[in-house]
């Protein structure tokens, strides 16, 4: 079970990247290049807040997993 664990943090730290790529190209990067005020904002609020968030948050869970901080 704790070699599952393991594996398991190395996907999630995969999937905090995957996360933070996609935040960041598919969402950000298009409402930054559009230049209105109402598009900036989001913009602001996905690239500064949520990215780091989320992207640390799967990061630092899958580096736990890794050095067997949940091991029994």
């Amino acid at each position: 079970m704790n070699s599952i664990r393991r594996i398991l943090g190395i996907v999630w730290i995969i999937v905090g990247l995957v996360a933070g790529y996609y935040l960041l190209v598919s969402q950000a990067l298009p409402k930054f290049a559009a230049g209105t005020t109402e598009d900036l904002v989001p913009a602001v609020i996905y690239t500064f807040i949520l990215m780091p968030i989320i992207s640390g948050g799967m990061f630092v869970f899958g580096l736990y997993c890794l050095q067997g901080e949940y091991d029994f």
